[in-house]
């Protein structure tokens, strides 16, 4: 999944584009494994991670809650999304929107129940890019 379909971000180099875009992915790809830890570390010690009913403050929330979530309501389940925005916030910030969900174990589609939108701020640290927060909420209106 890219942020952009491989276009640059606007007030971003090629490179940060790039390097911001994958960002969605590596969450993909640790949702595949069930790897609470490589998810985690997508995100900035400091970060914050909103879900419907849930609030992770901090890297260390963000690896326990999705240990626990892989093990209990998201075994099996694998997560897609694709890109409908993205935006710089300066050199060294970036917000994207994406929409997507939970694909329940033999789902190739996400169900409407399941469907999101997701806003993921991403910044530049010494490390490279992570995600300083993350929000997703339902994508239909109850």
């Amino acid at each position: 999944m890219t942020s952009t379909n491989g276009a640059a971000i606007p007030g971003l180099s090629a490179a940060d584009s790039a390097d911001v875009a994958k960002l969605p992915g590596q969450i993909v790809a640790a949702w595949a494994d069930h790897d609470a830890k490589a998810f985690s570390e997508v995100f900035t010690e400091e970060c914050t991670m909103v879900l419907p009913g849930v609030l992770c403050r901090g890297r260390e929330e963000v690896r326990e809650f999705m240990a626990s979530a892989f093990a209990g309501p998201f075994k099996g389940t694998r997560v897609t999304g694709t890109p409908v925005s993205a935006r710089a916030l300066g050199a060294d910030a970036a917000v994207l929107v994406t929409q997507g969900g939970v694909l329940a174990p033999g789902d190739e589609e996400v169900s409407d129940a399941r469907a999101i939108r997701a806003t993921w701020v991403a910044v530049r640290t010494d490390g490279g890019w992570r995600l300083a927060a993350y929000q997703n909420s339902p994508r239909d209106a109850a």
